[in-house]
């Protein structure tokens, strides 16, 4: 029955993510007519400025949205089980908030630094923060405290926010680091999709097949290690795809929280708790969700845009605070 609604669920995202794709490309806070739009993807013509919108902003635009969708729910996902905390997420461990503040040194040291330089700062911030949240609550320790690895991203997170705002106001690029920290797409492009996408796609094939020791390490250090699994070694292997998923990420659409808490969350109810359900199945969610939102940003003060990330904030917040108090009651 598991593997049955989990066939379904994928079948079911699957054709989410195409209609949804699909919505993409015809909705956006400048109309294009339908038929324009087909046109474009049939025969295109780059003298109509229309076509080269469709295939140079929104196209890009929408399997951006497919790609950080995705890596931000399968790092939430990883992250879930590899700490046995289902309050992780890739943005609640300060690991986003390190690819900022990298990426706003970047804005003020290097302001003509190239787009691939930009996404080396970022794995290298996601890596000093994930590095600094570990080392808070004692990597080593035989039983991590979930609540304390929440506390210390929190705080990691909150320092260097702080800092990127201090680089901000420094260096008089407020104005742009503010912007790129509300989160959004809008700023992708075919050749800064191309630089990343190898990066999330490898690192979504690296999460699929690791998904068996999510689960296994999902169960507890000495029940893994009594499986035959090398805790550390697995471990470490899971933390360096969540860092290329996340870095990527953010380096793409800038620091959106909540989609890597939510999604895994989401998807569990449908096909239970084995990792290798729940990874795929969140890929294909959080490619959906991500497709959603910002269909949403680009609609509702059409024709300006609300920032992605203030989408997910409205929705996140709520729903974090429902799952601690589930978490707190012993009810999940």
């Amino acid at each position: 029955m598991s593997r049955l609604r989990t066939s379904v669920f994928l079948l079911a995202g699957i054709a989410a993510v195409a209609l949804a794709a699909g919505l993409s490309l015809f909705v956006g806070s400048t109309p294009i007519a339908p038929d324009q739009v087909i046109g474009a993807l049939v025969a295109p013509d780059m003298a109509n400025q229309e076509h080269v919108a469709v295939l140079e902003l929104r196209g890009p635009r929408t399997l951006g949205c497919i790609l950080v969708g995705a890596a931000f729910a399968v790092a939430g996902a990883i992250m879930q089980g590899v700490t046995r905390n289902p309050l992780a997420d890739s943005g609640l461990l300060g690991i986003n908030a390190g690819a900022a503040f990298a990426l706003a040194l970047c804005l003020a040291l290097l302001p003509g630094m190239s787009f691939a330089g930009v996404v080396a700062c970022s794995f290298a911030g996601a890596a000093l923060a994930l590095a600094a949240v570990f080392g808070a609550v004692s990597f080593r320790r035989r039983n991590m405290d979930p609540v304390l690895l929440v506390l210390a991203g929190c705080a990691v997170g909150l320092f260097l926010t702080a800092l990127a705002q201090g680089v901000a106001i420094f260096f008089n690029i407020g104005y742009a680091l503010t912007f790129w920290t509300a989160g959004g797409v809008a700023g992708i492009r075919a050749d800064t999709l191309a630089m990343t996408a190898p990066f999330i796609v490898g690192a979504l094939a690296a999460a699929c097949a690791l998904a068996r020791r999510v689960s296994v390490l999902s169960l507890g250090d000495e029940a893994a290690a009594g499986l035959g699994v090398a805790v550390g070694k697995s471990r470490a292997l899971c933390l360096a795809v969540v860092l290329v998923l996340a870095g990527a990420a953010v380096a793409l659409a800038g620091p959106v929280a909540f989609v890597g808490l939510m999604v895994p969350h989401i998807v569990r109810r449908f096909v239970g708790a084995d990792y290798r359900a729940v990874i795929p199945a969140s890929l294909v969610a959080g490619s959906a969700f991500m497709l959603l939102a910002d269909a949403a940003a680009r609609t509702l003060i059409a024709p300006s845009e609300v920032p992605i990330g203030i989408i997910f904030a409205i929705v996140g917040v709520p729903f974090f605070i429902w799952c601690a108090r589930r978490e707190a009651t012993g009810l999940d």
